[in-house]
């Protein structure tokens, strides 16, 4: 999300915009549902790729890193909704409904909803909440669409409740591997060690260990090698690529890749 509205803190979230295409990269610890009111949403992880169209819902598993396309409709506007589903309410969910998992979770830990009635009709229902900024919603009916969305979508789809109700650790996972394939997200370095499952101090141990240097300094040459071989031998231009391989700027890039090959991108 990029400058989102917080309808109610931590919980629903709304975007509106009517300017150009807009890239950020972001952290979701929870599970989240995202609801495309108008244009269009790219969102993109190591692993998966799904782009929303106006009226789709998008379940996002949690803990995961991703790259967002915001793109306005032909009309000029740009609207989600994003409600995050809390570890807190699931576990008091789980805990009313006696909700127990009874087996692992293995479909795709993003998906797009299938569309029914009650989706259509809960999808409608949310947006005069976030639309109408100016009548404050206390958090008690907020949370309440929260609930209703969560038992829709396990009516929707009742597999999901071992996705969404799995409270299990987070335990280490192949350092070398996560950031081969992530290296490109622009997130602190807290978040990275966060996602696989290690303190910050674990994570720059065991990050010299597997790749002998710091975090910071690999992301960085790991970044401008990627994007010295796009421009070099895939014609790429440094404007296309730059949000892409987790720089904030044109300018921030540009810099930073004179100081590492002593050219800047738009002379190689």
């Amino acid at each position: 999300m990029l400058n989102p509205i917080e309808i109610i803190p931590g919980v629903i979230f709304y975007s509106h915009l009517t300017a150009s295409r807009k890239e950020v990269a972001a952290f979701l610890g929870h599970s989240t549902l995202i609801l495309m009111v108008n244009g269009q949403l790219t969102f993109e992880t190591s692993s998966q790729k799904t782009t929303l169209q106006k009226g789709d819902i998008l379940l996002v598993g949690k803990n995961q890193l991703a790259q967002l396309r915001k793109t306005p409709s032909d009309e000029g506007s740009y609207e989600t909704i994003v409600i995050i589903l809390q570890e807190e309410l699931l576990r008091k969910i789980a805990l009313e409904e006696q909700i127990e998992i009874t087996e692992k979770y293995t479909g795709p830990v993003n998906m797009l909803i299938p569309s029914n009635d009650f989706m259509r009709g809960y999808f409608q229902s949310v947006i005069p909440y976030v639309r109408h900024q100016d009548e404050k919603i206390n958090n008690a009916m907020g949370m309440i669409k929260v609930r209703e969305g969560v038992q829709l979508l396990l009516h929707t789809l009742p597999s999901l409740r071992n996705l969404l109700f799995d409270f299990s650790i987070h335990h280490k996972i192949d350092l070398r591997k996560f950031m081969l394939s992530n290296y490109h997200i622009n997130v602190p370095i807290e978040k990275f060690a966060q996602l696989t499952g290690r303190s910050l101090a674990a994570f720059k141990r065991d990050f010299n260990k597997v790749f002998d240097a710091a975090p910071r300094h690999w992301l960085l040459e790991k970044r401008l090698t990627e994007a010295r071989h796009l421009i070099e031998k895939k014609h790429k231009k440094p404007s296309a690529i730059y949000l892409d391989l987790g720089f904030e700027s044109l300018s921030h890039f540009s810099r930073t890749f004179k100081k590492m090959f002593g050219k800047a991108p738009s002379e190689i």
